[in-house]
């Protein structure tokens, strides 16, 4: 006979500790969202680690029924890249904010999506340093006025999935908080073969309280919300609105549907492609959301790691330390 196989649930992936977020903190809607995801695609929370950095969204391992890592400022993809390079056979997540990653870990960030190593990245962005009492983050929008920029912030913002684009992601994607759409979007960046980096736009309702309402509200936010799917026309969710390639400037337009434009001039998604990515990326009026970028022929990392080692057991060299400190490349100091 063999073994029903284990049935999980969200509550299998929650852990014992009291979730200490702000009341109203978008957190709260990340984490439910992840812990509805994961017993869905097969994970088990003795296969699963999440990896954080500093910051709100770096409680996070916590709250997770799994193992999990809090580390250093900005230094979470270094750790997770090691882990996933030691034991491959783990599913890695990384836990980041817009500080976290964009700021003190930006140079970390860039290099663990141009390797592509085979976990998920999932950037909290909430424009603003939530831990530290509200300074201006590397996302804050020009005039945003903080502790640290009393009569407004003069620095332009950072669009996070441009830089993931600028340093070669394969998986670039972008939900929000409270979307139904979030854990299908966690799931697809799992199933990726890579690293998969999704920004989730996330409300602070005690340091910058509604920056997304335009996006977020249920009112609101048909107008502005863009989901993507791969094949079809962009349109926005009230089906009003849709992006036009304009041939002078090669720039992509939104333009309003009936006046002058029909459907079939619209832009029809390619998830395939880079450059039209970026295009979409960082437009006003309308935010790109689901998948904007997706490469699967791409080399994952781990899987060269792992065929050079074989490669080297197989030339029969073995690691001498000794020899190494010894190899001549030495000097001494008198």
């Amino acid at each position: 006979m063999t073994e029903n196989p284990r049935v999980l649930t969200k509550k299998d992936f929650s852990s014992d500790q009291e979730v200490r977020w702000c009341p109203g903190c978008g957190d709260y809607a990340i984490l439910a969202a992840m812990q509805r995801a994961l017993p869905e695609i097969g994970a088990t929370p003795e296969s699963t680690v999440f990896v954080s950095g500093i910051g709100c969204s770096s409680r996070f391992p916590y709250y997770m029924s799994t193992y999990g890592f809090h580390t250093i400022h900005g230094r979470a993809p270094a750790i997770a890249t090691g882990l996933k390079i030691a034991r491959p056979e783990l599913d890695v997540w990384v836990i980041t904010g817009d500080g976290d990653a964009l700021s003190i870990g930006g140079n970390h960030f860039l290099h663990l999506l141009r390797r592509n190593v085979n976990l998920q990245i999932i950037l909290f962005n909430n424009q603003i340093y939530g831990l530290t009492k509200g300074q201006f983050s590397p996302t804050s929008a020009v005039g945003t006025v903080t502790p640290s920029s009393p009569v407004g912030s003069i620095d332009q913002p950072v669009c996070p999935a441009r830089v993931a684009l600028g340093a070669n992601a394969k998986f670039v994607a972008r939900g929000y908080d409270v979307s139904r759409e979030l854990p299908e979007l966690f799931k697809e960046a799992h199933a990726f073969p890579g690293t998969a980096f999704v920004e989730v736009l996330q409300n602070c309702p005690v340091f910058n309280d509604g920056v997304f309402d335009l996006i977020t509200d249920r009112k609101s936010g048909p107008r502005h919300q863009l989901w993507l799917k791969h094949g079809e026309p962009m349109i926005t969710a009230d089906k009003k609105k849709g992006l036009r390639l304009n041939p002078k400037t090669l720039q992509v337009d939104v333009v309003t549907l009936g006046e002058g434009v029909s459907e079939s001039e619209l832009l029809v998604h390619d998830e395939t492609n880079s450059t039209l990515a970026w295009l979409i990326s960082d437009l006003p009026d309308v935010k790109a959301l689901g998948v904007l970028y997706r490469d699967t022929t791409a080399p994952v990392y781990d899987d060269a790691v792992q065929a050079q080692v074989q490669m080297a057991k197989k030339g029969g060299t073995t690691a001498d330390v000794d020899a190494l400190l010894r190899g001549g490349h030495t000097w001494t100091v008198s």
